[in-house]
């Protein structure tokens, strides 16, 4: 398998660099413009924003999900994917209500430079996580952690992307989003296709796993819910999409994304259930799909790893480029800067690929949760209109989320059990509902308490 695989990801590598053309404008590197000056339009919009967020994490956990929780597991990882349509409303008020051009303006604009700095923290550590989880499955495909085969594809795929991607910036990452996304949905159909044709597909394999609200598929959901309000807001791939066409254009992009999206991850999830409902005792995933499935399948399932991984490091890669020089101003916005700055990422991703954590789901989790402290910054902020909201409250919802978020992860890794012994996903329930509780009380407090004080100025005046 691993032949047919390694010429597919060559190929596929290649004719990524050869649509890719290399950028001579900031306009063209950092907002995708064309080298003509236009925008991207509504199918590229579409395309780009639904490849860049089934990246291979996604399909990976979708079908792990599948496997252990069943379609509990598989539909809660896909109800991720309502942040396009929330995240719709976000960019619609930060630039058509509110006449903001970034989310960094829209927050410094209300919270001074502390409303920045902890969104570009937060950001941050998304990104790096992406550029790492994807990276991570692609070495799973092609060995165990620590072989050499592992290595030198993730080094190799690394080394490709990379590549492309300082040459063209996000107009290159648009255009190879549209290649790239084709290709997914024809070998995703194609292996639906076979996979129905195996006769392995029925609704009693795919509802094994009964519905139980305190198993960990339905509590993940719950999960999934409180955090699709403000997850789409704290990632920058997609954020950055929201600001690149007319208003009408991106709207129905997103809206598109959304279904496509969840259709698009409940299908390869789908595969996880069913291999969850035929396992045997200690059987892996990857073995039961074999077979179930055969060789073949099992070439097109990694395939869409690696197009998915494909599509969404270099976007991130530019997405990268374009919080540090144009978001940030770290440091002068020029194409070179960007370039250094992809390279960065890449180089601070790969380190936690071969000395970080391995659990593919803990990187969703602990930057959902992280995400939630601008929950009350979307409800009261944005959505609400209040510009009264104190800098203290918007920090205290900040540690909360990032505390949250660390207890989370020490507590998924083994290093805590400070919340006892209940599993990681109601762990996870509980503090993310205990951050969303808080973070809108420090608001509902700090607004009340910057009226009184208003009223109290008028009062003596």
């Amino acid at each position: 398998m691993n032949q047919w695989l390694l010429f597919f990801v060559a190929s596929f590598a290649l004719l990524s660099i050869f649509l890719s053309s290399r950028a001579q404008t900031e306009s063209t590197f950092f907002y995708g413009h064309s080298h003509t000056g236009e925008t991207p339009n509504l199918i590229t919009l579409i395309l780009s924003q639904v490849t860049t967020w089934i990246f291979a994490r996604s399909l990976m956990n979708a079908a792990i999900l599948g496997f252990y929780y069943g379609f509990w597991g598989t539909l809660a990882y896909a109800t991720y994917y309502l942040s396009f349509l929330t995240g719709a409303k976000i960019i619609d008020s930060i630039r058509f209500r509110h006449g903001f051009s970034s989310v960094q303006q829209f927050l410094r604009a209300r919270f001074g430079l502390a409303g920045i700095v902890c969104y570009n923290f937060v950001v941050g550590i998304r990104l790096i996580s992406e550029v790492f989880a994807n990276l991570l499955v692609i070495g799973i495909l092609f060995g165990v952690a620590g072989s050499l085969g592992y290595t030198v594809t993730i080094l190799a795929f690394a080394a490709v992307t990379l590549a492309y991607s300082v040459m063209g910036g996000l107009q290159a990452s648009l255009r190879t989003d549209v290649f790239q996304m084709i290709v997914f949905l024809i070998t995703l159909i194609i292996l639906v296709f076979m996979t129905i044709s195996s006769g392995t597909y029925s609704l009693a394999a795919l509802l094994f796993k009964p519905f139980v609200i305190t198993e960990p598929g339905p509590v993940l959901l719950m999960v999934a819910l409180l955090q699709v309000w403000s997850y789409p807001m704290h990632d920058p791939v997609m954020m950055d999409r929201g600001f690149l066409s007319d208003r009408e254009t991106t709207r129905k992009s997103f809206l598109h994304a959304a279904w496509i999206s969840m259709l698009c991850i409940t299908a390869f999830g789908s595969l996880g259930i069913l291999a969850g409902a035929n396992a045997v005792s200690g059987e892996a995933m990857n073995d039961v799909l074999i077979r179930l499935l055969g060789e073949l399948p099992m070439v097109l399932f990694s395939a869409a790893l690696v197009i998915s991984a494909m599509s969404t490091l270099d976007s991130t890669l530019s997405s990268s480029a374009k919080l540090v020089v144009i978001d940030m101003e770290v440091v002068k916005p020029a194409l070179q800067n960007g370039r250094l700055t992809m390279v960065v990422f890449m180089l601070m991703g790969l380190l936690f690929v071969f000395f970080g954590n391995q659990d593919l789901f803990s990187a969703v989790a602990v930057s959902g949760t992280a995400s939630m402290y601008l929950a009350p910054v979307i409800f009261f902020s944005l959505w609400g209109g209040r510009n009264d909201i104190p800098v203290w409250s918007y920090i205290s919802a900040f540690v909360m989320a990032i505390s949250a978020a660390t207890l989370y992860f020490t507590e998924s890794s083994g290093y805590s059990a400070m919340l006892g012994e209940a599993h990681k996903y109601t762990k996870l329930l509980f503090l993310s509902l205990g951050v969303l509780i808080g973070g809108c009380l420090v608001f509902w407090i700090g607004g009340k308490t910057s009226q009184l004080t208003s009223l109290g100025l008028k009062g003596n005046v």
